[in-house]
């Protein structure tokens, strides 16, 4: 427990210090949608690599958090903390409310139901034009603020985010690391096994599955008061799919996991604008390089691979 204690504070120290060296440069910006993406990947992860049940419709929440928040504050004036408070409130009824139907189907049976939660969601946020602006999108979104205090640039919006997202890290591996947590790797690895065994499997799935959707809310909360704009192609079935890869990637079952996924597949497309119009060839190779070579994700694959490598070097020596 003490071991990790001390990680947490080294990457809180991390994420505090990451924006100086750059403070007004472009990098500051895709750091903030670093810190939405860690939330979501986050969320994602605690409901596929720790419970086993793998979701398709995560962009449904976070398109619910940010287009709760944008439509109380442009169309009803509603303070925008208080809209992030209710949206995340309602999400996580919402979640609740459809996880005990849907919990009871199983593989890819239920990644098609998630789908279909994100598809519907999808189409609402598409055809409610006079709420949501439809296909043009909402605009007008108020940046948040405190007092006299608005959070009007990127260095400020950085540690908003990254307040939120270390937050819900902390959250997380609280909730792991105890018996509701012992509980979810239990359902995961049997879930069978985890009912004789006195796991209430039914409430647990629901209850991570809300949680998830939580926190994908106050991502999309957050994400619509820092963009101030929003339209339905950043809730799409694309993003779902990205947010499962960056699960993937980090790897399944770690929190860091999720950030580390999360860092690597949101800066990755801006480093490969060097190449054009090959940049998605590019993506496309190392992800599959990866999930050859790093199966476990790489949180697990690093050390792995630094392990075989080590005793082949003495050996050769």
């Amino acid at each position: 427990m003490k071991s990790d204690k001390i990680k947490f504070l080294v990457f809180c120290l991390v994420v505090l210090l990451a924006p100086l060296p750059f403070a007004k440069g472009y990098l500051s910006n895709v750091l903030i949608f670093v810190g939405v993406n860690s939330m979501l990947a986050l969320g994602l992860n605690l409901l596929l690599g720790y419970a086993g049940q793998i979701s398709l419709g995560q962009a449904a929440f976070f398109g619910l958090g940010a287009y709760g928040s944008g439509v109380l504050t442009t169309q009803f004036t509603m303070n925008p903390w208080l809209a992030m408070v209710l949206v995340a409130v309602s999400v996580a009824l919402f979640a609740f409310l459809i996880g005990f139907p849907v919990l009871k189907l199983k593989g890819h049976y239920l990644a098609m139901a998630t789908l279909g939660v994100g598809i519907i969601a999808n189409i609402a946020f598409n055809e409610t034009v006079d709420l949501t602006g439809g296909p043009s999108g909402l605009s007008g979104i108020p940046n948040l603020s405190i007092g006299g205090f608005t959070f009007d640039n990127d260095l400020k919006n950085y540690y908003l985010v990254w307040g939120f997202a270390l937050v819900a890290i902390l959250l997380s591996l609280n909730l792991v690391n105890s018996r509701v947590g012992r509980g979810l790797r239990a359902i995961h690895d049997s879930e069978v096994a985890a009912r004789v065994m006195g796991v209430n499997a039914r409430i647990m799935k629901v209850q991570v599955f809300t949680f998830s959707a939580l926190i994908s809310a106050l991502a999309g909360s957050l994400y619509a008061h820092v963009v101030t704009f929003i339209s339905p192609t950043s809730f799409s079935f694309a993003v779902s799919v990205e947010l499962l890869t960056m699960v993937v990637i980090g790897g399944l079952g770690s929190v860091y996991g999720s950030i580390l996924g999360a860092l690597l597949l949101t800066l990755l497309p801006e480093l490969l604008r060097a190449f054009q119009d090959f940049d998605i060839i590019v993506y496309g190779l190392l992800l599959i390089s990866m999930t050859i070579y790093l199966p476990g994700g790489l949180v697990r694959g690093i050390p792995e691979l630094f392990r075989r490598l080590v005793p082949a070097r003495r050996g050769n020596a």
